[in-house]
């Protein structure tokens, strides 16, 4: 099961720092296509995400440099989910996206799965209006919906209307959008909440045809270590959204004497299908490899590399 941390609201500590390494990381980043204006913040950051996707998840963004510092280090660009926590305004993100836009692809996580049942559908659409508005030009990749099939959300009668709200939102604007799913086999309370099961009867035709990714969440933590037969399982959801890249959306634990074994396995694993991207966002990022001088984040930068060489043999 993946733990939360809230991010630090303290801006006036956090912008001091952003200003002490703003100059020079902008500078080191020239190659970079240039950050768009606020007067084009209703315009969708117009990058594509390369494959394979190398992801890693921050659930805080205080230690802003370092976490800026450990992501400009990986020996391949990173494409980094930014957590965007529950109650906040995009305001508060957007020194801190422009940065992490600045040496890494962007995936914007407009809201957990733990705090969507605590949101009124309007109070929902009126969050995803202010994070569009707000931080598009430096969103690469809109998760639209996080683990959607959980049994934590709420009642799928509610679920369901917040993901398409924001779904639509997204392609208003021309953005990339982005469905995580939760695997589950046989660790479900209700059999009507299995994935595949849930996204067959939930996910309307529009977004089945239209997303521009579909990923899966997996913590063998909450499934007694089971390990899926992931080339089966991902062919399963290629036939379900024949039109989306696929791959891992969140992966982790919390076991620390498994955490390497299970960077190097996920990071590395290999699925032959045309549409399978990588993916795998390392829910722990900022707990494990900042600052980059810790020893996982080695570990997740030998892993980046290795799958690298097996991508060009």
């Amino acid at each position: 099961m993946k733990i939360r941390v809230n991010a630090s609201r303290n801006l006036a500590t956090f912008m001091a720092l952003t200003g002490l390494f703003m100059a020079n990381l902008l500078s080191a980043q020239a190659s970079e296509p240039p950050v768009k204006q606020e007067g084009q913040a209703n315009l969708a950051s117009r990058r594509e995400v390369p494959s394979p996707i190398y992801g890693v998840t921050i659930d805080a963004i205080d230690s802003l440099p370092s976490i800026v510092e450990s992501l400009t280090k990986l020996s391949r660009r990173p494409t980094t989910r930014i957590v965007f926590d529950e109650y906040v305004p995009a305001s508060d993100y957007l020194a801190a996206t422009k940065s992490i836009y600045n040496v890494s692809y962007v995936m914007g996580e407009i809201l957990d799965s733990f705090y969507v049942k605590k949101y009124t559908l309007t109070a929902f659409k009126k969050r995803v209006a202010d994070y569009l508005k707000t931080l598009a030009p430096y969103v690469d990749l809109w998760e639209v919906a996080n683990e959607v099939n959980g049994e934590w959300l709420g009642k799928t009668t509610t679920v369901v209307p917040k993901m398409t709200a924001a779904y639509d939102a997204v392609k208003a604007i021309n953005g990339k959008t982005v469905l995580t799913l939760y695997y589950n086999k046989d660790c479900w309370s209700n059999s009507k909440n299995e994935m595949f099961t849930w996204a067959t009867a939930n996910v309307p035709s529009r977004m089945k045809l239209g997303l521009d990714y579909v990923l899966v969440s997996y913590y063998e933590d909450d499934c007694n270590g089971y390990q899926p037969d992931w080339p089966v399982e991902f062919a399963k959801l290629a036939k379900l959204f024949p039109n989306s890249k696929i791959g891992f959306g969140e992966v982790g634990t919390s076991n620390s004497s498994l955490k390497a074994s299970y960077i190097n396995r996920y990071y590395n694993t290999k699925i032959n299908l045309p549409t399978y991207v990588g993916g795998y966002f390392w829910w722990y990022y900022k707990q494990d490899m900042v600052p980059y001088t810790k020893p996982l984040w080695t570990t997740l930068n030998n892993a980046i590399a290795a799958s690298e060489r097996t991508e060009q043999d």
